[in-house]
């Protein structure tokens, strides 16, 4: 007795025999399962790259890194964490929500982890937008904020910047009946600028009642202002402020997809009831904890940024290029538009030589490249490939 499933395998016999045309009239493709309207219209997040292929050492600078890595502790309870890798994680993670809360002085019942602060921006929009809801974003913005509104059926409105800062006139004119979510990256990702906390009060002052005011605090550790603010204030004195942030950029555990938000206690509730049981695993939960708690390595990661922000940024612009002012671990480096010198030109020589930055076109700077602050040695190996590429005749 023969099968369907051995027919399939005798030449000769294709699909057409199991799926005969005068059978279905209409296409097949067009009776498949379709995702809902908008989903296809969304362009994909696309990480910076990491390869430079033909070359012997490569130096990643396009995903903003720490060159320092995870502090000691953080590899030693990450280690400690395989010898119970057959219990599920704790779902509510407490102990990294108790280490968070110690080092920044806050209540553990208004922080909510997640992975990577990404996953947590996305339940935010699936908690709280609709479809026909807004999502104000600004001109130069995390893509992820305008991915997001988009999955969960909103719809991203566009607030222009400012000389690449975040302008909040041009946020508040954009406010509408329909507006739910407010996303500010501060500071601001490519450009690594800032508003200060003034700045914010005044934003969401002028925020209804009922719209979210997010504020996506990845680079805050690496701030050193006296006018900024991550938002942990705000958050406390109302209810519709949430601060986000990430275990990614100085605590150096981007493999682990870390990330936590600090918010009022009906927001934790609602973001908590679509949140995934275990979406921490063990070993993130016990690194992450560990990092946080070790201030000494974190010390030494900022004292290494702002030595390398400063020199960086003072020889890029000594050979005559123009780097936006950064309180991050990065910065926006600009070209000509002419005469040989382009971002895309200087992407593939630097390619060349071992250096991956990343182009940001897509977040509108089709004639810039972020670079990442990273070792000694790959800092000053751009500074002196850019030398030799703006030198050319």
């Amino acid at each position: 007795m023969t099968s369907h499933s051995t027919n399939l395998l005798r030449p000769g016999i294709g699909w057409t025999a199991f799926f005969p045309a005068k059978a279905d009239p209409m296409n097949l493709a067009l009776k498949s399962p379709q995702p809902r309207p908008g989903i296809l219209e969304i362009a994909a997040y696309v990480p910076g790259k990491e390869h430079a292929p033909g070359v012997a050492k490569v130096h990643k600078l396009s995903s903003n890194e720490t060159p320092l890595g995870a502090s000691p502790r953080a590899i030693e309870a990450f280690q400690q964490a395989a010898f119970n890798l057959e219990r599920y994680p704790d779902g509510q993670a407490h102990a990294l929500k108790d280490a968070i809360a110690a080092v920044h002085g806050l209540n553990p019942a208004n922080i909510l982890c997640g992975n990577g602060s990404d996953e947590l921006l996305g339940l935010l929009c699936h908690t709280y937008l609709s479809p026909g809801d807004e999502a104000i974003v600004t001109e130069h913005g995390f893509l992820v904020y305008k991915i997001q509104t988009t999955a969960a059926g909103g719809t991203p409105v566009t607030a222009k910047e400012r000389d690449q800062r975040v302008d909040v006139d041009a946020i508040l004119a954009a406010v509408t009946e329909r507006t739910k979510i407010v996303f500010i990256a501060n500071p601001a990702n490519p450009t690594g600028t800032y508003i200060p906390v003034d700045e914010v009060r005044r934003l969401h002052a002028g925020l209804p009642a009922g719209a979210l005011l997010v504020l996506d605090a990845a680079y805050a550790e690496y701030v050193r202002r006296n006018d900024y603010e991550a938002g942990i204030e705000l958050v406390s004195a109302n209810r519709n402020v949430v601060m986000t942030r990430t275990f990614s950029k100085i605590y150096g555990l981007a493999g682990l997809r870390i990330g936590w938000m600090y918010a009022p206690r009906d927001v934790v509730d609602a973001v908590d009831r679509v949140r995934g049981p275990f979406n921490l695993n063990t070993p993130a939960i016990a690194a992450g904890a560990a990092a946080i708690r070790d201030q000494a390595f974190n010390a030494a990661a900022v004292d290494h940024n702002l030595a390398w922000l400063a020199r960086v940024s003072e020889a890029l612009t000594a050979i005559g290029l123009r780097v936006t002012p950064s309180v991050t671990n990065f910065v926006l480096i600009h070209f000509p538009e002419t005469g040989g010198r382009s971002a895309e030109e200087a992407d593939a020589f630097l390619t060349s030589r071992g250096f991956i930055l990343r182009a940001v076109s897509a977040y509108g700077f089709p004639d810039a490249l972020r670079m990442t602050i990273g070792s000694e040695e790959a800092n000053e190996g751009v500074i002196a490939a850019l030398t030799e590429f703006m030198g050319r005749k």
